[in-house]
């Protein structure tokens, strides 16, 4: 997929997916896009309501984004997973956009498992399959092991990218 446009679209509660989202922009050349809510996550209040949110499949109150995901070619949407599912704000993400976005892919940053399950949840909304998905764990990346995962998905993605 030569001269690909291509819109990196995350939601970080800690920073872990944030340092993917940011580093496979910086390799990619694209453009990049947080998630972000008007109520903090952050403290034991902000974690035991994250998953709440994620164990009853609830989307979160976001913000508007700025970017139209119609004029890309992918959207690569980045989450974390909390209690084995989808971020309720990558889902309320997923929810509003879901008609419109263009071919997709997607990564996960988890502290065990529950990956598949994340993904098959983002499928579900999106209603089709990612072109990739990329599951990487929180240790490795706090560890920055994970060079060799995002090698790997940015080939599976195929893509030569126009964006800057």
């Amino acid at each position: 997929m030569d001269g690909s446009k291509i819109l990196i679209v995350f939601y970080s509660r800690s920073g872990t997916t944030r340092k993917i989202a940011q580093e496979l922009a910086r390799t990619l050349r694209c453009d990049l896009e947080e998630i972000t809510e008007a109520t903090s996550r952050i403290g034991f209040f902000g974690y035991m309501r994250s998953a709440m949110e994620a164990v009853r499949k609830r989307p979160a109150a976001i913000a508007a984004t700025q970017r139209d995901v119609a004029s890309y070619d992918l959207v690569i949407v980045g989450t974390p997973v909390w209690c084995s599912a989808l971020s309720s704000p990558v889902r309320a993400y997923l929810m509003a956009n879901a008609v419109r976005l263009p071919d997709v892919a997607f990564f996960c940053c988890l502290g065990g498992m529950a990956s598949e399950s994340t993904f098959a949840q983002m499928t579900a909304i999106v209603g089709r399959q990612p072109r990739a998905v990329c599951a990487i764990k929180q240790g490795d990346v706090q560890a920055g092991h994970y060079s060799g995962p995002l090698s790997t998905f940015e080939k599976a993605l195929g893509v030569v990218t126009t964006n800057v």
